[in-house]
């Protein structure tokens, strides 16, 4: 909560912690493990507006100093990933490599938890990794074997 807390005063448009951050941690609750430590905590948002991304991440270490924070405007990942240009946030999660990792979070104006996914994602509470069929398999498949995730989840279970 302190996190999305401190991302959430920002003020970025469209934003969510997504990926890793609530795909780890319900993978951690099939397997009933207290918290696999994150190697980044990833922030995205969508702005056709520049956006002084040194200054947020500026403030985002600031409150939390020991965060490896990985801050992508959604706006312009279509340049890197040989898309067509993404409307938002959420189109721009309909081509990330796994359909568990394509969900984000953030808070609402009354602090309340507002989850997203372009997916219907209950695979994610029945432990798979499913290929998106927006991104090359083989993608897919090196993010498996290159984050170790069957070695640090042995129950999940590949889906292609």
């Amino acid at each position: 909560m302190d996190l999305l807390s401190a991302v959430s005063s920002i003020g970025l448009p469209d934003w969510y912690i997504g990926a890793g951050f609530v795909r780890n941690l319900v993978w951690d609750h099939i397997h009933e493990f207290s918290h696999t430590p994150l190697n980044d905590v990833d922030v995205i948002y969508f702005s056709q507006a520049t956006i002084d991304e040194k200054a947020v991440l500026e403030q985002l270490l600031i409150s939390h100093p020991t965060v490896n924070w990985q801050l992508k405007n959604q706006a312009r990942m279509h340049i890197r990933n040989g898309d067509q240009p993404y409307r938002n946030s959420m189109h721009a999660m309909e081509y990330w490599p796994e359909i568990e990792t394509a969900i984000g979070v953030r808070l609402s104006s009354n602090s309340k938890l507002l989850f997203a996914s372009p997916f219907d994602i209950p695979s994610i509470f029945d432990g798979y990794i499913t290929h998106n069929k927006n991104r090359e398999k083989s993608i897919f498949l090196k993010r498996i074997d290159d984050k170790n995730w069957l070695k640090l989840w042995p129950k999940l279970r590949v889906k292609l």
